[in-house]
C-alpha cells in the first residue's frame, strides 16, 4: 500500500486536493443503521479518467456514499458534482483534505454544496513532531469549534507512522492526538494500516469511545498466510471484533471502505465490490 494521497495532500498549498453479533449494521448508541461508502481513492485512475462512470459504478455496485480525496473534474463545480451523486443517489461520507481547508471559506461553501460533513486530515508532518505535536493538536481542536457554525466536523486520519511510540513513555502519538483533543475531533481509524502497524484496532476503538464517527475499512493482509487475500472478511483484520466495537462505543455513522491493493486480474472496483460484498455479509446485509 503506498503512501501518494498522504505526500499529496501534505504538500497541498491550501484547501481542497486535486457472524454471532445480532444486527451488526446498526449503531448502538442510535439505533440507525451505519452507513457504507467507500472511498474514492480506491479507484484513483479510473476516477482521474471518468469520475462521472465511476460513480455509477459504485452506486450500481451497492455503495450507499462516497468519501472523496480530490474532485476530479469537478474541482470548480460543486453544484455539478452535487448533481451527479444526486442522480445516482449518492451521498458523501466524508472527504480527505489538507488542514489548511479547514479554515478555507471556499472550501467549506464547496464542502457545504455537495453535502459534506466530515473534512479529514489524511496526514500533517507535524502529528509526528515533538516540537509541533501539541501545536497541531490545538489547530484541529480550533477547526473543530469554528466549523461546528457550518454544520461540519474536522478529523484526523491514521497511516502506521502515527502508532509508532511517541517521545513520552509507552504513549503512542495517536495517544498522545486523542488526549490533547476534544471529543469533537474525529479520530478516523484506518483499522488496515492499524494492523499493519502491529497494533490492536479493537483497543483503540475502545480506548476512545465515540470518537470514530467514521471510520476506514480497509483490507489488510500480514503474516506469511499466503491464503488471506486483501478482500474484507479474507484478510487478517479481526472484523467482526473491530465492527462489534464500532456499534457499541464508537458512534460511528460510516464504514468507509478503502480497497488499495487488489488481486490479480481485478480491476480496483472489481475488487471494491468484492469487499463491499465481504463486508455485507460481516453484517447480515447479503441480499
Amino acid at each position: 500500500m503506498k503512501l501518494s494521497r498522504r505526500k499529496m495532500l501534505m504538500l497541498m498549498g491550501s484547501g481542497i486536493c486535486a457472524a454471532g453479533l445480532p444486527r451488526l449494521g446498526l449503531g448502538a448508541e442510535s439505533g440507525k443503521r451505519i452507513g457504507i461508502a467507500l472511498q474514492l481513492y480506491s479507484a484513483r485512475n479510473q476516477a482521474g479518467q471518468d469520475c462521472d462512470k465511476v460513480l455509477a459504478e459504485v452506486a450500481k455496485m451497492g455503495y450507499e456514499a462516497v468519501e472523496f480525496a480530490g474532485y476530479y473534474k469537478y474541482r470548480d463545480d460543486p453544484a455539478g458534482l452535487r448533481k451527479i451523486l444526486d442522480a445516482h443517489g449518492l451521498k458523501v461520507a466524508g472527504t480527505h483534505v489538507g488542514a489548511r481547508a479547514l479554515s478555507d471559506p471556499k472550501a467549506i461553501a464547496f464542502l457545504k454544496t455537495i453535502g459534506c460533513k466530515y473534512l479529514m486530515v489524511p496526514g500533517d508532518p507535524r502529528f509526528t513532531n515533538p516540537e509541533k505535536s501539541k501545536e497541531f493538536a490545538d489547530l484541529m481542536n480550533q477547526a473543530a469549534e469554528s466549523l461546528k457554525a457550518h454544520g461540519l466536523c474536522c478529523g484526523y486520519h491514521n497511516h502506521p507512522t502515527e502508532f509508532q511510540k511517541a517521545n513520552d513513555g509507552d504513549k503512542t502519538w495517536w495517544d498522545l492526538f486523542a488526549e490533547r483533543t476534544t471529543k469533537d475531533v474525529v479520530l478516523q481509524m484506518d483499522v488496515g494500516w492499524v494492523t499493519h502497524a502491529g497494533r490492536d484496532p479493537v483497543q483503540y476503538l475502545r480506548k476512545y469511545p465515540g470518537r470514530t464517527r467514521t471510520v476506514h475499512f480497509k483490507p489488510a493482509v500480514v503474516g506469511s498466510d499466503k491464503s488471506r487475500k486483501p478482500i474484507i472478511g479474507e484478510d487478517s483484520v479481526p472484523w467482526k471484533e473491530v465492527i462489534a466495537a464500532c456499534r457499541e462505543v464508537g458512534g460511528t455513522e460510516w464504514f468507509i471502505v478503502e480497497q488499495e491493493n487488489y488481486l490479480p486480474g481485478k480491476t480496483p472496483l472489481e475488487c471494491s465490490a468484492l469487499s463491499l460484498k465481504g463486508l455485507k455479509g460481516l453484517l447480515g446485509e447479503e441480499r
